[in-house]
């Protein structure tokens, strides 16, 4: 289970006593990788075993030199295959794309994980161009959810081997982007943390676009401070100890308003369960309806921000090569066809207005609290026609696309239910409280921390 592999924080003090080297680290998750046995071949697009080695090999040299950049220098982590890479091509997880030129540069989010210290073990499956929340890609194979593996359930999108590369200790954090939800939905899919920055937090430059209006990069991992201390690298901000917030009096708003519609037996059961243990631990959990939320429909017509920016982005690379495309990912993106410049403009003037109104609405209180997704991982199998696949993609999508569109901040982690299927918390504030955001996150995270 991804509960007792270790944190970011376990690893730097192992680190820092010697315990452990970087280059064991390294070659201990390119074993777990190679092992045919595993999802590593799945859950990578391509690893270069030689470069992480000699990397580590660097900084074990500058950590016996006193001389490490940061106290997780040496830890491997994985990029999603949407970011540049030096010297790599991003492919996005993509045929379309496979045989680009290599980057010149890395993203400025990839130079920071570096400039950290951090190894760059390799680049992570997702589903085609970010479009999906599922976490499917028939060109590279889908990484299965460690849940439940012998019935082949999906891992979440559209980070999907960046969460799986997470859980089955081929690294020990992971680089991924969300736009809709797939950062969070990966992660509660995996059973581990996964966490949406305000959009403006961390640079996107140097990653294939989905929505400009809409896309984030955010870490995931298997716990709260690691989230945060990779957002902290991420965003360029210094590594500040997370302090948990005070339970009591915390003040939680779970919203009546849809997105508790649908919930399948295990969520709603582990929901209640959470909320429970909550409210004993002094938080004051405030159940009404949550009007802010009835604007979110009309945002997403015609494909929303995705549908418009997507084709803007796509449209001669579709003209080219259409037929190297995942049917599915091409209906959503030609969506965007159907809207018209005063659509556009008046998707932008909405959402606005409606940022406006969540912050306001969210005066005094500490963070929005709902499922992160109405179901448990669905089966591979059960999501081969077309009409189950939109259909269950949109209701995973439903709850985590709302924040997105409210350009608040956002993170997943785990209910605490002990051998059950995985299902996530997520709690949500406007844009700009990350910090405070995570540390609600950590008192929560040790209030439901299952019993040893």
């Amino acid at each position: 289970m991804a509960a007792a592999q270790p944190t970011l924080a376990t690893l730097a003090e192992d680190l820092a006593i010697d315990r452990t080297t970087s280059r064991k680290l390294v070659d201990e998750c390119l074993a777990r990788i190679a092992d045919p046995k595993g999802e590593g071949s799945r859950a990578f697009i391509s690893t270069d075993a030689a470069q992480a080695r000699a990397a580590a090999d660097a900084m074990d040299l500058r950590r016996k030199a006193g001389k490490a950049p940061t106290r997780f220098a040496g830890i491997p982590v994985s990029i999603k295959d949407l970011a540049d890479i030096e010297g790599q091509t991003t492919a996005a997880g993509s045929r379309a794309l496979a045989d680009a030129a290599p980057a010149k540069a890395d993203a400025p989010v990839v130079a920071r994980l570096k400039q950290a210290g951090f190894i760059i073990i390799g680049r992570t499956n997702m589903t085609e161009f970010a479009y999906s929340g599922l976490g499917i890609n028939p060109h590279y194979g889908t990484p299965l959810s460690p849940y439940d593996r012998a019935s082949r359930r999906v891992p979440g999108g559209s980070s999907s081997g960046a969460a799986v590369s997470v859980a089955d200790g081929m690294a020990h954090g992971a680089l991924g982007t969300d736009t809709g939800g797939s950062c969070r939905i990966p992660a509660a899919f995996c059973n581990i943390v996964g966490y949406k920055p305000t959009a403006s937090r961390v640079p996107t430059a140097g990653a294939v676009p989905l929505s400009t209006t809409l896309d984030s990069i955010g870490p995931l991992a298997r716990s709260v401070a690691c989230c945060a201390s990779l957002d902290a690298v991420m965003a360029g901000d210094a590594d500040i100890e997370l302090k948990p917030a005070a339970m009591a009096g915390l003040k939680l708003l779970v919203p009546e308003t849809m997105v508790l519609d649908a919930l399948d037996q295990h969520v709603s059961a582990a929901f209640e369960a959470a909320l429970a243990r909550l409210s004993k631990a002094g938080a004051k959990v405030i159940r009404k309806p949550f009007p802010v939320f009835d604007a979110i429909p009309d945002l997403v017509r015609k494909g929303g921000f995705s549908g418009s920016e997507s084709y803007a982005w796509h449209r001669e690379l579709i003209a080219a090569k259409r037929d190297t495309y995942d049917p599915r990912v091409l209906a959503r993106i030609l969506r965007g066809a159907e809207q018209t410049a005063v659509d556009y403009i008046d998707l932008l003037n909405r959402r606005r207005a409606a940022i406006t109104d969540f912050a306001a609405a969210m005066d005094g209180v500490d963070a929005i609290v709902m499922p992160t997704a109405p179901i448990i991982p669905p089966r591979i199998e059960d999501l081969e026609r077309e009409e189950d696949y939109t259909r269950q993609n949109l209701l995973i999508l439903r709850n985590t696309l709302i924040i997105n569109i409210l350009d608040g901040c956002s993170i997943s982690l785990p209910m605490g239910q002990r051998d059950a299927p995985p299902c996530g918390i997520m709690l949500s504030a406007p844009g700009g409280r990350d910090r405070q955001l995570f540390a609600v996150a950590a008192a929560i995270e040790a209030t439901l921390a299952p019993a040893v």
